[in-house]
């Protein structure tokens, strides 16, 4: 093995940030650690690219959420794709590489469990299997096709319209003949999510007059409204979904540090508007759907990115020592598309 295999960099954590806080890195340490070892049907993964997601945030908090929290002094969670460097398991070979949940460090060893699937040989982008062919691109396929049902001709609206998960699904909705309208923040992401995604439109929240401008953009009401972000976003969303309207919920980035909220009580009035307009509300969590749907999903995305008639921005770090920062950064909306981090060739 290479010389840096001697030193395995990880980063753990080293206090949870309270619930109405935001995150900084100082919330981690860079510590050096051995290479592990691989023993009998085990194998030595090396990082090569890592996911930064909304979902960690939750994770830094001391109590469990859907998943368990990160302990104090425990490896960062996080998606990876991985390069096995020494192999005593029947199934992968030195060489092989993997999408895993290796965490924010260079090493891991692995006996198999972990691993969600293994890369095909020479496929263009290995970083896409963290993003559109991964975790994110299956949430946003699921939400729509399990949960959305959509019809052509319906109005399918999505939040953070140029992230890992609006990217997705935006586009997919368009290719089931949908009318398709992305909300981001900033003219720039709107722009790239009309000229470059195919958007029929797509309407800056940072705007002073943005509920009136999505109210323009989505004339025949909203049949379809993949949630992400919660807040004013979805305040002004709320009073044009239609009847029988259907909300995929797969996250709240907006509330996930205690903002997005104002004292007032929206509760009764949304419960009255889910009552008289029968709308279906599903939470999920994507991890739940992984071994049931996630081979059909690939079977629909893979041509799609291949081809290009999928369009894929990444927002790309470079090496793990950017990892935390990278986080925060994206908590606030200061990626323009799918965070990856490059640790490794």
């Amino acid at each position: 093995m290479p010389q840096t295999a001697t030193t395995n960099r990880r980063y753990v954590l080293v206090q949870h940030t309270q619930p109405d806080q935001e995150p900084t890195p100082a919330v981690w340490k860079l510590e050096n650690a051995p290479v592990p070892k691989p023993g009998p049907n085990q194998m030595l993964l090396r990082t090569l690219w890592l996911s930064l997601d909304p979902y960690m945030r939750v994770r830094l908090n001391e109590d469990d959420s859907y998943m368990p929290s990160v302990k104090k002094g425990e490896v960062m969670v996080g998606g990876t794709v991985s390069r096995v460097e020494v192999s005593n398991h029947p199934d992968y070979k030195a060489g092989d590489l993997v999408h895993s949940y290796a965490g924010w460090q260079d090493y891991i060893v692995s006996d198999g469990s972990d691993i969600i699937v293994k890369l095909p040989d020479g496929f263009r982008e290995q970083s896409w299997y963290l993003g559109a062919l991964g975790m994110p691109g299956f949430t946003a396929w699921h939400a729509l096709v399990n949960i959305g049902k959509p019809k052509s001709g319906e109005t399918f609206v999505t939040a953070a319209a140029t992230g890992a998960v609006g990217q997705v699904i935006g586009q997919l909705a368009k290719l089931r003949g949908c009318r398709v309208v992305g909300i981001a923040g900033g003219k720039s992401k709107c722009d790239y999510a009309v000229k470059e995604l195919g958007f029929d439109a797509c309407v800056d929240h940072r705007a002073s007059d943005f509920p009136a401008q999505l109210k323009a953009a989505c004339p025949k009401g909203i049949d379809i409204y993949m949630e992400n972000v919660g807040g004013p976003v979805f305040d002004a969303v709320e009073p044009l979904l239609n009847l029988f309207a259907r909300i995929p919920i797969c996250g709240l980035i907006s509330h996930y540090s205690g903002g997005g909220l104002d004292g007032r009580d929206r509760l009764p009035g949304f419960m009255a508007n889910t009552l008289f307009k029968r709308f279906t509300i599903q939470g999920f969590i994507i991890f739940d759907a992984y071994p049931e749907f996630y081979g059909t999903f690939l079977k629909e995305a893979t041509p799609l990115a291949e081809s290009g008639q999928m369009r894929i921005r990444e927002h790309r770090l470079e090496g793990l020592e950017s990892a935390p920062a990278g986080l925060c950064d994206l908590l606030h909306g200061g990626n323009f598309g799918k965070v990856v981090v490059k640790v490794a060739d």
